[in-house]
């Protein structure tokens, strides 16, 4: 999830292993993109600015360079996988086939800044595309 730009990269996968997960970190951000994670070993092979709060110790946030604003943390993603839980309920249970599709609904929903004739135009789109 992109801090500043409020984008998000949602898949659906039949297991979350460490490759998978950098995989997913390295195709979806920018080389020099600051990630931040929490201290699970599945993240040690991620190729991007890293840094880490330690859940296991207490620790959910921190201020690494002194402004007094506490920038690492998993926080922001932490409260965007309660927004998919609280998008997915009113469902009452989705099948595992259908889950990618309401992911990707949730994702667009998401990362839309505002409403707007280009917006409305990709919802009646015969082209679009859901890559």
């Amino acid at each position: 999830m992109g801090r500043s730009s409020g984008q998000v990269r949602l898949r659906v996968v039949k297991h979350t292993t460490g490759e998978i997960l950098v995989n997913h970190v390295h195709q979806f951000t920018v080389i020099g993109s600051q990630v931040f994670t929490d201290e699970s070993a599945s993240y040690n092979h991620v190729i991007r600015p890293h840094a880490t709060v330690c859940h296991s110790q207490g620790e959910w946030a921190r201020d690494d360079n002194g402004d007094g604003i506490r920038e690492v943390h998993v926080n922001t993603v932490e409260g965007m996988w309660t927004d998919v839980r609280n998008f997915l309920r009113p469902f009452k249970g989705v099948h595992k086939d259908r889950l990618s599709g309401y992911i990707a609904i949730f994702e667009f929903k998401r990362s839309l800044k505002r409403i707007s004739p280009a917006f409305i135009a990709s919802l009646v789109s015969p082209h679009t595309s859901y890559s």
